[in-house]
């Protein structure tokens, strides 16, 4: 079994590292234990009995260097922060590192273009869960299939999500692009997004799961109330989002040593190549 070797970025983030922690004890890895990070943050952590050395943004050109001269080539996961993507995704790029990038925001068309004209792979993706990407899938073939079904209905949509989180669900953003082709009529506006903590003990979410959860549910009515359609995911934890991220990483070392360049791939992509 060919070992790939993996930085995961945004540490000492809760989401990286979750990720980290599964890395850790994946045998298809070997953990490169630097992680970029913001300005005005520790030296260094340490998960699952791995010292992990923190790089600020002024220090990673110069760190870089150290880590390809000792690692050789590596895949990068990003779980940084919405307002770094953008640079991160340049710096990925004009540096040769195939990444993996799990944040949500930034100039979703720019970062396609930034990978394109790169000569790297990676995958980007809103959501990393295996199984809520597989639901995504499904609502798409709907849109694809049967454009304009539910014309006319009423669509309401809750996500709540841990308190700090910046930016409204890439994932509930995605979904409601594809009602739009089924016919509704919503816009990212419309969405009823809570982030208040009372808020979410009153929806039932546990409050071991207040500091990292996803909890999303889309409701459609017939317009004259006759009739009501709902798809509800609720994630407690991050465990769910781990398990596809290393998936991606997995695909994405294979598509380096393919020798693929300067494209974008999904999580649909990886799904298939399972």
């Amino acid at each position: 079994m060919t070992i790939t070797h993996i930085m995961i970025n945004g540490v000492p983030g809760k989401v990286a590292t979750t990720i980290l922690a599964h890395a850790i004890n994946d045998e298809r890895f070997t953990v490169v234990p630097y992680s970029l990070t913001g300005p005005d943050t520790e030296k260094s952590v340490r998960v699952n009995g791995t010292d992990i050395t923190l790089v600020s943004p002024e220090e990673r050109s110069a760190v870089l260097k150290t880590i390809k001269e000792t690692y050789g080539p590596f895949v990068t996961v990003d779980y940084t922060h919405p307002s770094a993507v953008d640079a991160n995704v340049a710096f990925y790029c004009a540096e040769g590192l195939p990444f993996v990038m799990g944040t949500t925001g930034g100039n979703r068309e720019q970062i396609r273009a930034d990978v394109t004209d790169s000569a790297i792979p990676a995958v980007i993706a809103p959501n990393m869960a295996k199984q809520i990407v597989g639901l995504q899938a499904m609502i798409e073939y709907g849109a694809k299939n049967f454009p304009g079904l539910f014309k006319d209905f009423q669509m309401t949509v809750k996500e709540s999500h841990q308190s700090w989180k910046a930016d409204t669900s890439g994932t509930a953003k995605a979904i409601i692009r594809q009602f739009n082709l089924l016919g509704v009529e919503f816009t990212e506006a419309d969405i009823d997004k809570v982030r208040e903590p009372e808020a979410q003990k009153a929806m039932g979410i546990p409050e071991e799961h207040l500091d990292g959860h996803g909890w999303h549910t889309y409701t459609l009515c017939a317009p004259d109330g006759s009739s009501e359609f709902g798809i509800t995911h609720n994630i407690n934890g991050r465990d769910i989002y781990a398990e596809g991220t290393l998936d991606a990483v997995a695909f994405v070392e294979k598509k380096r040593l393919a020798g693929i360049k300067g494209h974008c791939f999904s999580m649909i992509d990886v799904l298939k190549n399972l």
